[in-house]
């Protein structure tokens, strides 16, 4: 994650190491804890409104609401394209500020094969709420030094509890604890994590986590320690290292190679890219990677879409725009298009325009889990 963008460093310890004594004399002023943490963040419902009339309406208008329509037309011809395998890619904080079921729902709904992401996306956000946590409406913000010393962590206009995130942590040691030790893909622990989930430890059952376990969609971290995750992992390696145990590790490599190979087996794809930065070109770079292990014939991405409030003037766009992708040989320009806005404002609508228009339900589900 882009710590400025996701959560802040430096976070306090409150919840002492398993075996260790209680921490002494931590005082927080609950009261006021409870004051600024008690408006829930609601997720958006995509499936209760039908935005097609909107985004009919934005293709004859200009500027973003222009581009806005464009986009959910390359989603819908993605979509409608028998051929086509199309990839959520994820990064940014969409999740705490209210787009967790828009994602879940193009999962459910079969607009999703596979899925890129930060570790934050998935475990920070979506990991926190399948354990019954929430996010949080920030109301008021007042100093960040007293949010800090109230153990909240701020995102923008949004909190986060921070006892309930390092419950995150110590879940993520207990399972790394529960597993065999050796190298896992971040595919292969969010999959462990789904099945965790639906074996009956989840306390919202329709998490994004498991519901991709359910229907066979895989989700790459490829910045896997970057997260709540990580801490967890660090916690549970040290552990073993110092009792002379062997103990998990996370396969980067692995991850670059399996993404590929569904990219192999996929053939024509289409990236929904939210944000940029590590997952947009982990996904985008699948095609470099098939042609570096020979495969000559390998399709470029034939739709992409990104939603990003990030510009050009640092010679980036949050890993560069799709027509500058195009030089690198990984996305066609044919079908591509750049939306500057921010994605809880216009993501919803095209996730809902797709929904309603239905080319959804004549696609054959992949399971590229498989």
């Amino acid at each position: 994650r882009l710590v400025s963008a996701e959560r802040p460093r430096g976070r306090m310890l409150l919840t002492p190491p398993i075996g260790a004594p209680p921490v002494a004399d931590t005082k927080i002023d609950t009261q006021r804890k409870a004051e600024l943490l008690a408006n829930v963040v609601e997720h958006i419902d995509i499936t209760t409104f039908d935005a097609r009339p909107i985004i009919d309406a934005y293709g004859k208008m200009s500027f973003t609401s222009r581009d806005t329509a464009r986009a959910a037309q390359i989603l819908n011809m993605a979509l409608e394209d028998q051929k086509c395998s199309t990839w959520l890619i994820m990064a940014g904080s969409t999740g705490a500020g209210g787009c967790l079921h828009v994602w879940r729902d193009m999962v459910t709904y079969n607009m999703a094969d596979a899925i890129v992401a930060t570790g934050a996306s998935i475990i920070d956000m979506d990991f926190l709420e399948a354990l019954g946590f929430k996010h949080y409406q920030a109301k008021e913000i007042p100093d960040d030094n007293t949010l800090r010393s109230l153990y909240i962590d701020r995102i923008y206009d949004t909190y986060i509890d921070e006892e309930e995130l390092q419950h995150v942590d110590h879940t993520i040691y207990d399972i790394c604890e529960a597993l065999e030790p050796r190298p896992y893909t971040s595919r292969e622990f969010i999959y462990e994590l789904g099945k965790w989930l639906a074996a009956g430890n989840a306390k919202k059952k329709d998490s994004l986590i498991q519901r991709a376990y359910e229907k066979g969609v895989p989700i790459f971290v490829p910045a896997f320690s970057d997260c709540s995750a990580g801490f967890g992992i660090v916690k549970h390696q040290v552990e073993r290292r110092k009792a002379g145990k062997p103990y998990v590790t996370i396969d980067s490599g692995g991850d670059f190679r399996e993404l590929t190979e569904i990219k192999l087996a996929a053939g024509t794809t289409a990236l929904f890219m939210v944000g940029g930065g590590v997952p947009k070109n982990f996904a985008q770079d699948t095609v470099v990677c098939a042609e570096i292990l020979g495969h000559d014939d390998v399709e470029v991405h034939k739709y992409a879409v990104q939603i990003t409030v990030a510009d050009v003037r640092d010679g980036a766009c949050s890993s560069s725009t799709l027509q500058e992708a195009a030089s690198w040989g990984k996305v066609s320009t044919v079908h591509e298009q750049m939306v500057f806005a921010e994605a809880t404002s216009v993501a919803p609508l095209i996730v809902s325009d797709a929904y309603h228009r239905g080319a959804r339900r004549k696609r054959e589900a992949r399971n590229w889990a498989k």
